[in-house]
């Protein structure tokens, strides 16, 4: 699985910030609500600017906002945390909220160490956020945590080998063709290989990971077709396939890729490398090959969970504050100061290109799955790409191999 969104983009930060002085004010400025009091507590694993922001901005805006509430706050080490969180949970302690990754949710869910929270959160308020951010948070149909900010994969280009955005793949193929033939040694796209870099478009083509009953449904005509294209981008001039983020990366950040397809974790080392007047981001492009299908790439989520052990008033306390943690007034200090990307349609990203592509990129994307049997997949997915790359199997044949390890995967973990 991808782990880059859980790091934080710190080089993020220049090119995210905007005016956002109306949030700050309104999360300042906001009639206090005395109505709510008591006290609540939440532990997260942020470290650098997210805690800074998380300390020196939105606790005291919280704080201002609902005078009467105790807000009580541990940072534990993040390679700690759900460890920890789960031994206290599990005997009833444990925090009132949680701030944790989206592939927390199904362990947590299934350990039943959080609670759902529909109850607490209307459709005018889920409205709010982009729906993609609300979908990944559902476990079996049910909301487990409120969306606070969000990552998926986009197109990078650069501006000196791509003036403007490719819009489909027929005109990537042209552009890529164009770049190689003047530059020799570059590229029009430089492409990670594995599985969740591409996995927008073997979503576009129409794959599925999994059938109603939670086995694999990788072994489809459609999984073929995404393989297929993947493998014949080997034959197109100015196409760089490989297995290896750095080899990638490098290329783009050495100015010989027109493009990559990456996450906003990856934005600060490449206008480091090529200077952010020349870094571009934009939608995956349009499948020409799909009758101009949408890629549909993973979103990863970070979120606000509630703690299985609360009820009643203290529930609902925890849920005002949830809820109030991932509106504007909280968010756009996260945005400004963190680089985070808002989950909350109502934070103002107008003055900033790369965050209103990401956030169009989000619009399409494919909730990352929660349920257990996800872990079972990365591996035979990412093996049957290679695989196909490599010349040792068909598309066909790998599709078939990949499922039937998926499945017994599947069946040896009990999931």
């Amino acid at each position: 699985m991808r782990s880059g969104w859980k790091r934080l983009p710190v080089a993020l930060l220049a090119f995210l910030l905007v005016a956002l002085g109306s949030f700050s004010a309104m999360a300042q400025d906001a009639t206090p609500n005395t109505d709510l009091s008591g006290e609540i507590t939440i532990w997260h694993g942020w470290t650098g600017a997210e805690a800074d922001t998380l300390t020196n901005d939105i606790l005291p805006a919280g704080q201002a906002a609902y005078p009467n509430v105790k807000i009580n706050v541990l940072a534990v080490p993040f390679d700690q945390l759900k460890a920890k969180y789960s031994t206290e949970a599990a005997t009833g302690g444990g925090p009132d909220i949680l701030i944790a990754p989206l592939d927390w949710v199904g362990e947590l869910t299934t350990g039943e160490l959080i609670q759902p929270i529909d109850q607490f959160v209307d459709e005018a308020t889920l409205s709010q956020y982009l729906p993609s951010t609300v979908d990944a948070l559902k476990y079996d149909g049910k909301l487990m945590a409120m969306p606070e900010s969000f990552e998926a994969v986009a197109m990078y280009y650069n501006k000196t080998l791509m003036p403007t955005p490719v819009a489909s793949t027929a005109d990537l193929d042209k552009l890529a063709a164009d770049v190689a033939a003047a530059n020799s040694g570059s590229y029009g796209l430089a492409l990670y290989s594995d599985f969740y870099h591409p996995a927008g478009y073997f979503f576009g083509f129409g794959g599925k990971l999994f059938n109603e009953d939670y086995t694999s449904a990788v072994n489809s005509p459609e999984t073929v077709a995404f393989l297929d294209w993947m493998k014949g981008l080997q034959s197109k001039p100015g196409y760089f396939l490989q297995n290896d983020d750095n080899a990638i990366s490098s290329l783009f950040k050495e100015g010989k890729a027109a493009a990559v397809f990456n996450g906003p974790w990856a934005l600060g080392d490449y206008t480091t490398a090529l200077g952010a007047d020349n870094v571009g981001v934009a939608p995956l492009p349009l499948i020409s090959e799909a009758n101009g299908a949408s890629p549909a790439p993973f979103i990863g989520v970070k979120n606000l969970m509630m703690n299985s052990n609360i009820s009643g008033d203290q529930a609902q306390l925890a849920a005002t504050f949830m809820k109030w943690f991932t509106s504007p007034a909280s968010e756009s200090f996260l945005f400004e100061k963190a680089g985070h990307l808002p989950a909350n349609i109502g934070v103002d990203v107008s003055g900033n290109e790369i965050a209103q592509a990401f956030i169009k990129q989000a619009e399409t994307g494919t909730p990352l799955p929660t349920v257990p049997q996800m872990g079972q997949v990365w591996e035979p997915v990412g093996n049957m790409i290679t695989s196909v790359l490599s010349g040792d199997a068909s598309p066909a044949d790998a599709a078939k191999k990949a499922q039937e390890q998926i499945d017994q995967a599947i069946a040896a973990s009990g999931a």
